[in-house]
Formats: C-alpha cells, structure tokens, sequence
C-alpha cells in the first residue's frame, strides 16, 4: 500500500478511481433487440489498457434530458457535479479496446427505461461522454483446466471476454438466462465451449434457471465463475459453499443489478 493510500485511509477517505477521460461517441450498432454495441473513441484514451478480462469502466453521461457532458471532481469520498449533486454514471464491462485507433468498445444491455438505457437508444456519433477505468478484472487461476460460466444478459460482455482469454486447451462449459429467445448474440467461438441459453420463464425470479441448472450438475469444474442479478448471485454462491462444499478461491461472483433497482 502507497503512503498516499495509507494516508486516505487513517483519513476515512475512499482511493480515488482513476480520472475520467474524455471521449466522444464513433459508432452505435444494435446487437439484438437488447443489447447496444457503443464504440467510444478519443486521444485521452492514450494509455488505457485491458489487462485482464471481466474489467469494469465507469461511464458519465450528460444529465438526464440534456446532451452536455458536465465533468466531474473527486470529493475523497464520490465523485461529484459542481453544484454537489451525484453525477449519471453507470459501470459497464469494456468489451474490447483498440490502442492503434484509440477506441473503447462497450455493450449496454437495453431495459424498458433507466439513465444508461435511455442513453443508448438516443446517443449519437460525435457526443460526448466520459471514460473511467480499468477497475476490477478477474484473474483466471492457472491451475483450472475445466470452467463453469454462469450468468445473464448483463453478463453477456465479461463472458465473453472470458471465452477470449481463457485458453484454447480448457473445457469451457457456459449458461445464459436470457428474458428473450430474441437476446441470444454471438460469442467467441472457443475450441472447447458448449454455449446453453435459458428463457427465463413467465414468472419466475432472476436466476431460477440458472440455479436448477448448476444444482443438477453432478461434477462441478475446477472454476466456477458467475454474475448477474445480485440476489440470484448470493443464492449461487450459498449453493456452491455449503451445499457443494466448493473452496472460495475456485468461485468468482459477481452481483451487477438489483431487481427494483434500475439496471440500466
């Protein structure tokens, strides 16, 4: 830890995420009926860097209703809009970047409203956002042989990444709940990956499909990496850890949404 970290800390001062980067929109390209393909492009990307997959990036919207990007400032605690206000900032997992074109690709799932919904359905080349990031990124532990990838539409991206980044030699079995037969989009192909995806019934809860489906399967593989709906995820991992008995550092969770809370 940096004298500097330590010093925030004793002051009960969150570490300041990396600056927010100035960038502008290049293209927008529908994936499916759900999901927005947003290419950001920009010189202050200089730099930026992918090291890991299933990375986070936090994205600054203009506020709702305008298009005018209003910068923000670290507070030691958030980040802030000069009048004090919380900003529009949403976390997304960058789907791939370009360092000879400077370009930052990201995959927004689309919902019936929410600030990063409603954003994708109107954003246009040329306006402009702003780009924090890299954070959080998995490391694959290079002793698993066999993976288990478990998650829905907002998992979409970072699974596919993993399907990038996992090893061509590795058995990689994968499972989608989608709201949609409609929400299926292509993934990487990978050598040794079986793709399965799940409709999520009338009714059911976030994540039912996904639990029948890991409670059924008899042999678990060396790593088990899931994300989604935040209660569906805990559920998952209480499985895993107490039923299946499964070592901690064999499981990656990941809560991205809130059902009653805006997820886009």
């Amino acid at each position: 830890m940096s004298n500097a970290d330590v010093s925030a800390k004793l002051a009960g001062l969150r570490k300041e995420p990396p600056p927010y980067r100035r960038v502008a929109v290049r293209s927008i390209e529908p994936l499916s009926p759900f999901m927005m393909r947003v290419v950001l492009g920009g010189d202050e990307l200089d730099g930026f860097a992918i090291t890991a997959p299933a990375s986070s990036v936090r994205l600054l919207l203009p506020p709702p209703g305008s298009d005018e990007l209003v910068m923000v400032t670290w507070t030691g605690n958030q980040f802030e809009l000069p009048d004090g206000t919380r900003p529009p900032i949403r976390t997304f997992t960058p789907r791939r970047f370009d360092v000879d074109r400077n370009e930052l690709t990201i995959d927004v799932v689309l919902h019936d409203d929410g600030l990063a919904t409603d954003w994708a359905r109107s954003v246009r080349p040329g306006d402009d956002v702003a780009v924090s990031g890299p954070g959080r990124s998995e490391d694959l532990n290079a002793d698993a042989r066999s993976h288990l990838l478990i998650g829905d539409e907002s998992a979409l991206p970072a699974i596919a990444q993993l399907l990038e980044w996992i090893p061509a030699d590795h058995v990689v079995d994968v499972h989608v709940e989608i709201r949609h037969a409609d929400a299926r989009i292509e993934l990487p192909t990978h050598g040794r990956a079986t793709v399965s995806w799940y409709v999520i019934d009338e009714g059911a809860a976030p994540g039912d499909a996904l639990f029948d489906v890991v409670s059924n399967l008899d042999d678990l593989p060396d790593a088990v990496w899931i994300a989604g709906e935040a209660a569906a995820v805990q559920r998952l991992r209480t499985h895993l850890f107490d039923e299946r008995g499964r070592n901690r550092s064999d499981v990656t969770a990941r809560g991205y949404w809130k059902v009653g809370r805006s997820a886009g």
